[in-house]
């Protein structure tokens, strides 16, 4: 028997069976970020970028994204997603965006594949709103920020 969870006996890959798990409340945070020339950043802003509002699309794309994770990752548990929220701030810094997604579910896995999905998303969004004034945009450092729940329970990048 393989230690693997999400293989078999046999080598071949498999969904978890979560069946004789407890169900608790899960929540998942994850970030990432864009970096984009300045004057793009102030396109965005301005909400001047011809395709529309780059940053409600872009959070609404992630919200349909979380929603959709199972779909897209071949392991993934389809989940009850009980809230998600994006949130996409500017950053003068990089310059560019800095996105934060959190899934919630009260189920018997968890949600970090939706909140980081989620942020991608979100992400990819953003990218294709604005590549036609800045196509040297870097998407990058998407990670799970934070998880609560399950036999694990809380965790949190320090």
């Amino acid at each position: 028997m393989s230690d693997l969870s999400h293989v078999d006996e046999q080598g071949r890959a498999r969904m978890v069976d979560v069946s004789e798990k407890t169900v608790t409340v899960r929540m998942a945070r994850a970030t990432g970020s864009i970096r984009m020339e300045r004057a793009t950043l102030d396109l965005i802003r301005a909400n001047s970028i011809a395709k529309g509002d780059v940053l409600g699309i872009a959070r609404v794309a992630g919200i349909m994204a979380a929603k959709r994770t199972s779909e897209l990752i071949p392991l993934c548990h389809p989940l009850p997603l009980t809230d998600v929220s994006v949130d996409i701030a500017f950053d003068e810094t990089l310059p560019g965006l800095r996105v934060e997604a959190a899934a919630r579910t009260a189920a018997q896995t968890g949600v970090e594949m939706e909140a980081i999905v989620a942020v991608s998303v979100s992400l990819v969004t953003v990218y294709d709103m604005a590549k036609a004034v800045d196509k040297s945009m870097v998407i990058g450092e998407i990670s799970l920020a934070e998880k609560l729940g399950g036999r694990s329970g809380h965790w949190q990048r320090t």
